[in-house]
């Protein structure tokens, strides 16, 4: 798969998507990153130390978040995907559900739209990717963690995605499946969602699997967002085991060399 000037091999490699928040209000960086200076300075240590592709949000996703408005969100993600862009040769993702905010970014030259409502928040979504030509993370996302069969469920969710994707004249080859960890699912879903990520292979898609830093993890080891990252590694390894093309990750070095020792235990690597 092309994203922007570089060739990513999603079925024999994995890839690290490094994370920049531009919020004052991310449950793990919020604030840390709203001045240009700092954000471009973050993106180039992210760089040196391994990441494949940046994933920009202007609007923290995290669980009682409140929602910006379209002007606000473009005023904060447009200025740092043209400033990455101007600087570094790195494939841009831009972290948005809403179609005008996609667009403005695509202009400002992002690579890449990363949506965690898999199409269905905004219809305007669909049509601005497909006209730009580019790829897409579709993520799955409920309302409400209600489920029957959990895992046939995310699976039925997210083939609603590919169908929105595919009306709105997406390609099959810019198409790239999320099982959204952290978002409309209870503590053992999230956990389900992770151990079980390898059943959305059955979907024909690449993966990405993004569980940095997340409740899931702070539930599990007690601690908070700040002290995540062994709990982050352990996902890391497991999600190189099941498949995953690409993790989402905010510490890139730590979990680029996990990626890297997993792989070479797995055989993938080269001796």
């Amino acid at each position: 798969m092309k994203i922007g000037s570089r060739d990513f091999d999603l079925k024999n490699n994995t890839y690290i998507m490094g994370i920049l928040n531009v919020t004052p209000d991310s449950f793990s960086d919020g604030g840390k990153y709203n001045r240009l200076d700092d954000a471009l300075f973050h993106v180039e240590e992210m760089l040196s130390e391994g990441m494949d592709i940046l994933d920009i949000g202007g609007e923290s996703t995290r669980p009682g978040h409140t929602q910006i408005s379209v002007p606000e969100e473009i005023d904060r993600v447009a200025p740092v995907i043209e400033a990455v862009k101007s600087r570094f040769e790195v494939p841009v993702s831009l972290d948005t559900y809403k179609g005008e905010v996609a667009e403005a970014g695509l202009r400002a030259g992002a690579d890449l739209v990363n949506d965690i409502w898999g199409l269905k928040y905004d219809p305007a979504m669909g049509q601005a990717i497909r006209q730009a030509g580019v790829p897409c993370v579709l993520m799955h996302n409920r309302k409400k963690a209600f489920y029957g069969d959990f895992t046939k469920e995310v699976m039925e969710d997210l083939q609603q995605s590919i169908g929105l994707a595919k009306k709105a004249g997406i390609e099959e080859d810019k198409i790239i499946l999320d099982p959204g960890v952290g978002f409309g699912k209870t503590y053992g879903q999230n956990l389900q969602a992770i151990r079980e990520v390898d059943s959305l292979h059955a979907l024909g898609y690449p993966l990405l699997l993004g569980a940095s830093r997340k409740s899931v993890v702070g539930l599990t080891l007690g601690l908070p967002a700040g002290e995540r990252l062994e709990g982050t590694l352990a996902v890391t390894v497991l999600a190189v085991i099941k498949g995953c093309s690409l993790i989402r990750v905010h510490d890139v070095k730590e979990n680029a060399r996990a990626v890297k020792m997993t792989r070479a235990l797995l055989g993938l690597e080269g001796e």
